[in-house]
């Protein structure tokens, strides 16, 4: 397939770019930590770890341990005014003692919230134990209805996924995770023609539903392959099969939010490559061996808090060296919206957290 190239499709195009201009708004609180808790994945998603790519992953020593986490979160990053925490990976349900780390950081004085993001081939086995330790929030990847598309994505290795992750929804759902979110990438030619079917699920079920643009991170050949498909085009697909509404159940991310009228779920749009949200982002991100990054494409004035931390370095100074980065943030996102989202990015979405 002849690569996809924004503005020469007529159904691909994101329309003209928006004049650049400051933006009125004040930058917006950052409050968010994305914690990576595991380089590794069970699965080689061909838009995160394409066909052939071999990565050096981490030493479990290599790891911010529970004990160190809990300490950075409770003496740098609460202090400081985070208290929303996500879980991600690679593959976090691969995480040792999982749910026993999300209670003691459910149980820390100022967490509000905390919230995980998996493939859910392990969901199954953990939802409950995971329900149970205080996780009320968790994010799902299912990229596909057709078990056969979902595993040539998902690279099976011999053996389907689909239906082990289907089960994992499932219970969770059972459990009572809510809201249950369920993301999307959506990529022109393998999964843009099921885009109604993975809408219609917010229909009936308080799901929610959320399509990503596909983003070229650490996938050339795929990126270049396929393009990506704007938000808006999927948003009109919506519109014309059932109406599209302002959704009633908002997230903390970087979602719009719509609702198919009368649907119990909402639909939310992640349009990073269309319409960028740099300069409304509210996050910050952790590695799995202890880099605090300012942004998923930006590493300007990057920590490595783990070694610091095992040098002995105050705390003190620590905290100190993460506000200056916070103060940094609102400058590095409008320099990442500016400079936009087009060029490639040399790492794998499961060795920067998701």
């Amino acid at each position: 397939m002849a690569p996809v190239q924004p503005g020469l499709n007529p159904v691909l195009s994101p329309g003209p770019e928006p004049a650049s201009a400051p933006n009125p708004t004040p930058p917006p609180t950052i409050d968010y930590l994305r914690i990576s808790l595991i380089d590794r994945c069970n699965f080689r998603c061909q838009y995160c770890m394409p066909e052939g790519a071999e990565l050096d992953y981490l030493q479990r020593s290599a790891w911010l341990s529970d004990d160190e986490l809990l300490l950075l979160l409770g003496e740098v990053f609460l202090p400081l005014g985070f208290s929303r925490f996500r879980f991600t990976g690679g593959e976090p349900l691969l995480r040792p003692q999982l749910a026993r780390l999300i209670a003691r950081v459910a149980a820390l004085p100022g967490t509000q919230d905390v919230a995980l993001t998996t493939n859910g081939f392990l969901l199954a086995d953990q939802a409950a134990d995971l329900y149970g330790a205080g996780l009320r929030r968790i994010n799902i990847s299912l990229d596909s209805l057709q078990p056969e598309v979902f595993d040539a994505l998902v690279g099976n290795r011999g053996r389907s996924r689909w239906r082990q992750v289907w089960q994992g929804i499932q219970t969770a759902h059972a459990v009572g995770f809510d809201p249950l979110k369920l993301n999307v990438v959506v990529i022109p030619g393998i999964n843009d023609g099921e885009l109604l079917d993975l809408a219609a699920l917010s229909i009936d079920r308080a799901w929610h539903v959320r399509f990503i643009e596909f983003m070229p991170i650490g996938n050339d050949a795929l990126f270049g392959d396929r393009g990506w498909i704007p938000s808006e085009t999927i948003r009109q697909q919506v519109r014309d099969r059932w109406g599209l509404e302002a959704g009633t159940v908002l997230g903390n991310g970087p979602a719009d939010v719509f609702q198919i009228p009368g649907a119990k779920g909402t639909l939310g749009f992640i349009s990073q490559m269309s319409e960028c949200f740099c300069d409304r982002c509210n996050r910050m991100r952790l590695s799995a061996d202890g880099w605090l990054r300012p942004c998923l494409l930006n590493e300007t004035g990057q920590i490595d808090l783990k070694t610091a931390l095992r040098g002995g370095t105050d705390l003190a100074l620590l905290r100190h060296q993460v506000q200056t980065l916070l103060q940094l943030k609102p400058e590095i996102n409008y320099k990442q919206r500016d400079a936009g989202t087009t060029g490639r990015y040399g790492k794998t979405m499961s060795q920067i957290g998701g």
